[in-house]
């Protein structure tokens, strides 16, 4: 077992009013923490999605592990093969490697705390995705940029099977 010991000196705080959001309805993401910020140690966002919102395909993380902490509403959460309804105060932790997605429960939004462990500069992959809404990329430019993010999107039947 190694120990990873982040390097930063001051606690990071962020100021709800000066977080930036991006997207919007059906689905907001707030900036908190990028891993430049906690000397690598996490990035956290928080999501919102509205009524039955897909918050995000397939995919894995070869080197972090993944926490969604349910604030208010509920979630539908792939694992694996495993899909789990998360309601408010709910955790689920998807360890490096395994196949994960979320989306809000039909009929349900879903206010979505994220945390991945060990950080990850994720900020950029997440203006990448609304530049990607807006029609100013493409998504071949960020399936070139998976490695980059960690990211690395895939298929999966059971995800794909669920309503």
């Amino acid at each position: 077992m190694s120990l990873f010991v982040p390097k930063f000196d001051e606690s990071v705080i962020v100021r709800d009013a000066e977080a930036e959001v991006v997207g919007g309805a059906p689905v907001g993401v707030k900036l908190l923490a990028d891993s430049s910020a906690s000397g690598g140690a996490l990035s956290t966002v928080r999501v919102t999605l509205g009524e039955g919102a897909d918050g995000a395909r397939p995919h894995l993380h070869r080197n972090s592990a993944e926490m969604f902490y349910l604030l208010d509403g509920a979630a539908e959460l792939l694992s694996g093969d495993d899909i789990v309804t998360a309601e408010r105060g709910d955790l689920v932790i998807v360890p490096p490697g395994k196949p994960h997605a979320f989306a809000a429960v039909p009929g349900s939004t879903a206010d979505i705390l994220i945390v991945i462990t060990p950080g990850v500069e994720r900020f950029e992959y997440f203006r990448h995705l609304q530049r990607l809404r807006l029609g100013e990329a493409t998504l071949e430019s960020l399936l070139e940029a998976q490695e980059l993010y960690d990211n690395h999107y895939l298929q999966s039947v059971a995800w794909e099977g669920r309503r």
